[in-house]
């Protein structure tokens, strides 16, 4: 008895199944941030940002605790990372002068790579204890700097006529003010802008050669 051979048919495709959209821990943080930004991290709240996500707050929930976690984590982003730049320059073996100019290259470069969460910290007022805390952080960083403005301007690296505190405060005026102009689509990356700003702001307080 003949048979005929058998046909087997192709498989077919399973439908994409539709749901909410994929999103990390890193992922949320990014867009809690924005809406933070947008609105004020106080009027913000967990379900403004839920809603921008497409997830329920529970889902939010299962990532983090509580807006005040990310909150936490967004100025850790930001200050771990000028902390970071401050600490690698601290430990080159080069002359405070040199190691000045280390700092704002560093943190010039985080505040471009970490543009939301720096511009995040910048608005924070203390209203909470998280808000203090990265407060703290933020004084111990520029205690930091100024004492190393001082070790430079006693090698004779920079100008002594500006007191140190001053200078600290003019240097970090000059960086913390590119959060409200500094767009990366725009002409200038990283390297070339935390060059320019050394030049303008060294240009300002390095000593005139005679």
């Amino acid at each position: 008895m003949s048979t005929s051979p058998v046909e087997h048919a192709e498989p077919v495709a399973a439908e994409p199944r539709r749901g909410r959209p994929g999103y990390d821990q890193r992922g949320i943080l990014e867009v809690a941030v924005g809406v933070f930004n947008e609105q004020g991290y106080d009027a913000a709240s967990v379900a403004a940002i839920a809603q921008r996500l497409g997830l329920g707050k529970s889902a939010l929930y299962h990532h983090f605790a509580s807006k005040e976690e990310l909150l936490r984590r967004a100025l850790d982003e930001a200050l771990d990372g000028l902390e970071g730049a401050l600490r690698d320059a601290l430990a080159a073996d080069v002359p405070a002068g040199e190691r000045l100019q280390l700092v704002l290259t560093g943190a010039v470069t985080v505040l471009v790579e970490r543009l939301p969460y720096v511009t995040l910290l910048l608005r924070v007022r203390g209203n909470s204890i998280v808000e203090r805390e990265a407060l703290d952080r933020r004084r111990a960083f520029d205690q930091e700097l100024t004492r190393l403005v001082r070790e430079a301007q006693q090698e004779g690296t920079i100008r002594a006529d500006v007191e140190a505190g001053v200078a600290t405060r003019l240097l970090f005026g000059m960086v913390n003010s590119i959060v409200e102009w500094y767009r990366p689509t725009g002409p200038e990356d990283a390297a070339r802008l935390s060059a320019d700003v050394v030049a303008i702001a060294m240009g300002g307080l390095r000593v005139a050669q005679a």
